[in-house]
């Protein structure tokens, strides 16, 4: 039976109200919108779980959810009666005023993770800005250091602000964006000496090494995992000096990795972590958490116009909710498994094309050999022919992050449209 026919005996019928479709113009597009992104020929047009429909009707697998966010799938009937429900009642008002979904959904937060204190804005690069300034603001009034570093990893990334590409162990993102941002150092992924090195030789007149903020797996970098003994190594050394420890979980928390944080998988709790993409389910939202020692910042220091309000909130919890309520961390640890063994049995076929297969949960990525005659992009489109949806992670790497809620009948369905569309590529 063919991929394709696989695809349409599971479709999701459209609901009536979307029975007709626009034509797209793609030119039109191009001419009123920034071309800051290099985009698939595809106009999305609705959604449905973990399927998607384009402006022509064509249904999709979609193992994209977002890049990572869309935690429920589509029109997840929880999101839409928090949306409706919230929308309707106060969607925003100031910071000045108490919003009492922010304290609920901060308290959920505090009670599922080890985190302290919550500060609210609107997306991943924002929270590591304010994860950033909390950082600089600790070493200058607490260790007492003039000149503050923050180490980060090579290969890493943190965001698109000029502090967070700074942050970002990435060259390609920095190109014609200089001068960076100073306080910033680089250090190998999982490399505990090149810490340690770096932490020394760092400690010399004004300057010294005052956070390392950190993936406990790299998502944009390849899907590379955190080593356990490297982290916690880690943990020990910003002990022993007083350095912050400060983890971005903007793409691995709220369940994605089959726990609830990252830092779970590494047996150490961060001094300060970062959450985005996930803990909206799709509606922006950004936090920062902290533990209460290193919770320096006072009124007027930093601040959000948009960042914590009850519409965002309101939603953000009823996603959290659900999570608990209808245990979908079990899910995406067993349905991790299965995509694992899945694309390691197509690894095992296409020796010769696939070089090796990582991941925590459902973040997975398929690292291609280096001499193939074809990139992850050309996977991408390969797969997208077939009706799946992917992502690429770096020229090599084809990532696959769906919905926290995809099924086993979907899983098999991506596994079977990947290895079609590996096998088109090497024929």
């Amino acid at each position: 039976m063919s991929i394709e026919t696989l695809i349409e005996q599971a479709t999701i019928p459209p609901t009536s109200g979307f029975m007709s479709y626009s034509p797209f113009d793609a030119n039109s597009f191009d001419q009123a919108v920034m071309s800051t992104y290099g985009r698939f020929p595809l106009a999305l047009d609705r959604g449905a779980g973990c399927r998607v429909w384009d402006t022509q009707g064509r249904e999709y697998l979609d193992f994209v959810a977002g890049i990572a966010t869309c935690t429920l799938g589509h029109a997840h009937p929880a999101m839409v009666e928090a949306v409706t429900r919230q929308i309707q009642k106060l969607h925003h008002v100031s910071n000045l005023y108490y919003i009492p979904e922010q304290g609920e959904l901060a308290k959920w937060i505090v009670e599922h993770s080890c985190a302290d204190r919550v500060f609210f804005c609107n997306s991943g690069a924002e929270a590591n800005e304010a994860a950033i300034k909390l950082a600089r603001k600790y070493a200058h009034t607490v260790l007492d250091i003039d000149k503050p570093i923050i180490l980060t990893a090579n290969a890493s990334f943190h965001g698109r602000t000029l502090a967070t590409i700074t942050a970002t162990g990435q060259p390609k993102y920095q190109k014609y964006f200089d001068p960076l941002v100073p306080g910033f150092a680089y250090v190998p992924y999982n490399d505990i000496n090149a810490i340690e090195v770096a932490v020394s030789e760092l400690d010399e007149g004004d300057y010294r090494v005052a956070a390392i903020l950190i993936e406990p797996l790299q998502g944009e970098g390849g899907v590379r995992p955190g080593d356990v003994a490297y982290f916690q190594k880690l943990r020990k050394v910003c002990d022993e000096t007083g350095i912050l420890l400060m983890f971005d979980e903007v793409q691995v928390g709220m369940g994605r990795s089959g726990k609830l944080w990252g830092y779970e998988h590494l047996g150490v709790e961060p001094d300060i972590f970062t959450s985005a993409k996930g803990l909206g389910g799709g509606i922006p939202i950004g936090a920062m958490m902290s533990k209460k020692f290193c919770d320096v910042f006072q009124p007027g220091e930093h601040a959000s116009t948009f960042g914590g309000n009850p519409f965002v909130c309101g939603v953000a919890l009823a996603v959290c909710q659900t999570l608990e309520k209808e245990n979908i961390l079990q899910n995406v640890e067993a349905r991790g498994i299965q995509l694992r063994n899945g694309l390691n049995a197509i690894a095992a076929k296409y020796p010769q094309q696939i070089s090796e297969v990582r991941g925590w949960g459902l973040i997975n990525g398929m690292e291609l050999q280096a001499d193939v005659p074809f990139t992850s992009v050309d996977v991408v489109k390969a797969a997208m022919d077939k009706g799946l949806l992917l992502v690429p992670a770096g020229p090599q790497v084809v990532r696959f992050v769906p919905p926290l809620i995809v099924t086993e009948a979907e899983v098999n369905l991506a596994l079977e449209a990947v290895e079609v569309a590996i096998a088109s590529l090497t024929t």
